[in-house]
């Protein structure tokens, strides 16, 4: 993988959009943070849950870091060189759907197509 890669990805999402943050550059959705990656795009860092988070490293450990804040765990970083697309989308959703508002969630939700019963 790498960020040109992680960005076809992220902005394939609902109202994403990508916006400098500091020396970085962020996804967002409606203008939270769920993404950023650092100028050298060998990293991709994603905010995810604790639960979602231990379970990513369990299944991945040679391609993600905890993500820290100062003191805080804030979410997982992606080794891009070692990821898979299919990881990393799924890594990506997680966020965003932290991230998107309910209003945005529902309408994502009522549009995705559906499988046949």
């Amino acid at each position: 993988m790498n960020l040109e890669q992680v960005r076809r990805i992220a902005m394939a999402l609902p109202s994403v959009t990508e916006e400098p943050h500091f020396t970085s550059t962020s996804f967002r959705v409606v203008g939270k943070i769920f993404a950023t990656a650092p100028p050298s795009g060998e990293h991709l860092h994603v905010f995810i849950e604790e639960e979602a988070r231990q379970r990513a490293l369990a299944l991945a450990p040679e391609t993600l870091e905890i993500l820290t804040w100062g003191k805080n765990v804030v979410g997982i970083r992606v080794i891009l060189k070692n990821a898979s697309p299919a990881l990393v989308k799924d890594l990506l959703l997680q966020s965003w759907t932290r991230k998107a508002p309910r209003r945005l969630l529902a309408e994502s939700a009522a549009a995705a197509p559906r499988g046949k019963a």
